[in-house]
């Protein structure tokens, strides 16, 4: 295709309208799959449940062909009571035992029948089958529930009657129930976490605070966690070899007279692995070592990136706030995503199972919008991600392309979530599917992995292995070009594989820059993630100390280490989103402008004086030698030197 010049915020038009049309269509069948299990009554049978013959208590009910005992007015019975609520089926997560509506649950434990006919003459609320009178309790017990009846309260909103004693579900819980019964020390942990929850709450606001500190400071911290990185891969790689060495040396000098003859082969091979262990080690040191030579002056683009991030988010200090707005709308989604998957499971038409009670289950084609439920939490999910992606982008390229600051908008992030909304949901839904095509075939490898392990053989879950670890590979792969390619679609208004091809072309052509960005850009932020959680459990330490029992520190401090690095990820990852859409941004600055009358840079002052040493290099280059200038040429782009 002919060469297309780069227009950085000059053009907006509408991209990938038929994906938008195409999500908005998916999102109207996920509206229809609620709707429709609303429609059927499941929304009724799950918040007010329903007895082992369709009847939703709290309510009259209209009568079931071939049903017995169906057709009951139970609007003075709210509550669903289990006559053995004790069974439980894991395998289909439900209850196997008869269900019937009553007016109260049993508050006390019920030892005999005499008190269940007791229980049900002085609250008027019958546990045994409707057809027995209670004066007939103590005559059909195969009607009544199982001895004895366990105390139970009612589950808030859904209105089941669920036993207070969890020794109920020994059966499943044993170990746990010993656990907790016989070990004090958890007993001892709990306290601590309750009498410590001011101190987990101020511990979490200060990881916060400190998230958000370090992402405007790190730009003057970047060199110094550059050198950091420098010097442990070298005293690491250099450690590694020599300790290699000295214990090939020490194993060849040791004597062999003394060693018997059956031993002797076993000596050899493994002085044979050590030299081979050594030799390794030491190519991987001189391989590594050439790579840090040659991506030392790339290291300088790292710092200058970071340092331009750092001042993004003081032009832009709503980008601080973008984790909270993304989790939000997910718990949201997935808030209504699993109210919906409660509705699917009590939805459809009332059958008949082999016991003669009743079964809702779902026939035809809709039987299948389980899967479509599934596809459903896992594109929105993606989208929503995406769409933050997007957002971001479009606020640090209106950043990077304003040549004078005062003119940005008041608030880029809502101007780019403007632009998002006119003109580029389309472009996210297509981005976000493409991720759904590939999670979906590596969670389905998954689920089969899990289904025959411990029967397939070793072949086959090699391959398995294999075919999931590529997968996430590929995944992996196509987050990383998504987001470059939502950034190209932010600059120049393109369609998503457009962007997404123009974008790897830029990639291509800086392959080493990404590797050195990828590294040690990526080390940098590691070691800030360890940085906030450090400080936040040494500050829990110090708050802590006043416990002299040093055994309940253990679960406040994980609880406040894991909240730690939960919320440094979040915050983090948004730097690092920040600086490779400044490095993209910077790729097509250098590439299409030279700094000449008309072609004028875009960037900072610090990528400026990038360019100019760089340039200065160039000519030192070019007076040491030929080779040297050719080497440098390749490291940056020669319109910079015309």
């Amino acid at each position: 295709s002919s060469k297309r010049e780069w227009k950085p915020l000059e053009d907006r038009s509408c991209t990938d309208i038929p994906w938008l049309l195409l999500f908005v269509v998916f999102c109207v069948g996920m509206g229809f799959i609620c709707g429709f299990s609303v429609a059927t009554g499941a929304a009724a049978r799950l918040v007010s449940g329903y007895d082992s013959y369709g009847n939703i208590c709290g309510q009259k009910n209209a009568k079931l062909e071939a049903i017995p005992n169906s057709g009951m007015d139970h609007t003075h019975r709210k509550y669903v009571f289990f006559l053995d609520p004790c069974k439980l089926d894991l395998i289909n997560q439900k209850i196997k035992s008869v269900a019937l509506c009553v007016a109260a649950c049993p508050r006390e434990e019920l030892k005999t029948l005499g008190d269940v006919q007791k229980f049900a003459e002085m609250n008027g609320s019958a546990l045994c089958s409707y057809h027995i009178k209670p004066s007939e309790y103590t005559k059909s017990p195969d009607f009544c529930p199982k001895l004895p009846v366990p105390a139970s309260a009612p589950i808030p909103f859904f209105h089941r009657c669920a036993p207070v004693n969890i020794s109920c579900y020994a059966k499943f819980a044993e170990a746990l129930i010993t656990f907790v019964s016989d070990n004090s020390v958890l007993h001892r942990l709990i306290s601590g976490v309750m009498t410590s929850k001011e101190i987990i709450l101020g511990l979490c606001l200060l990881s916060l605070v400190l998230s958000m500190i370090l992402m405007v400071i790190i730009r003057y911290i970047s060199r110094v966690l550059v050198w950091i990185l420098t010097i442990l891969v070298i005293l690491g790689s250099l450690g590694g070899t020599g300790v290699l060495w000295w214990l090939y040396a020490k194993q060849r000098r040791s004597p062999k007279e003394k060693v018997l003859p059956e031993q002797l082969q076993i000596a050899e091979d493994s002085l044979r692995a050590l030299l081979i262990y050594a030799i390794s080690a030491t190519v991987f040191t001189v391989i590594l070592f050439l790579i840090m030579l040659v991506m030392r002056k790339r290291v300088a683009l790292t710092i200058a990136l970071f340092h331009v991030a750092g001042k993004v988010f003081i032009h832009l200090p709503l980008l601080v706030f973008q984790p909270f707005w993304t989790f939000f709308a997910l718990v949201l989604f997935w808030a209504y995503w699993i109210m919906t998957l409660l509705f699917l499971g009590t939805t459809g038409s009332a059958v008949p199972n082999d016991q003669g009670f009743v079964e809702f289950r779902v026939s035809g084609p809709l039987q299948y919008m389980w899967w479509y439920h599934v596809v459903g939490l896992i594109w929105i999910s993606e989208f929503i991600l995406a769409c933050q992606q997007m957002t971001v982008a479009g606020a640090v390229v209106t950043y990077y392309f304003t040549r004078d600051k005062r003119n940005l908008p008041f608030t880029p992030i809502l101007a780019s979530v403007n632009r998002l909304i006119r003109y580029h949901l389309g472009t996210v839904a297509k981005g976000s599917f493409i991720i759904t095509l590939v999670k979906i075939p590596r969670m389905i490898l998954m689920y089969i992995h899990s289904q025959l392990k411990g029967k397939e053989n070793a072949c086959a879950r090699c391959m398995l292995k294999s075919c999931i670890c590529c997968l996430w590979c590929l995944e992996k792969c196509l987050n990383y070009l998504n987001q470059n390619a939502y950034t190209a679609t932010a600059i120049n208004s393109t369609n998503f594989c457009t962007s997404a091809k123009d974008a790897f072309v830029i990639l291509v052509e800086n392959a080493l820059r990404v590797a050195a960005i990828n590294t040690v850009g990526d080390f940098m932020l590691f070691l800030g993630k360890v940085l906030i959680v450090c400080s936040t459990g040494l500050a829990g330490i110090m708050l802590l100390n006043y416990q002299q029992d040093y055994t309940v520190w253990v679960l406040p401090l994980i609880i406040v280490c894991l909240f730690a690095f939960l919320v440094a990820h979040c915050f983090l990852s948004i730097y690092e989103m920040v600086v490779d859409v400044l490095f993209l941004c910077f790729a097509i600055d250098t590439k299409y402008n030279d700094g000449s009358p008309g072609r004028e840079f875009y960037m900072d002052k610090v990528l400026m004086e990038f360019v100019e040493n760089s340039r200065k290099a160039m000519k030192e280059a070019g007076k040491g030698g030929v080779a040297d200038a050719r080497e440098l040429k390749k490291n940056f782009p020669c319109e910079l030197f015309i």
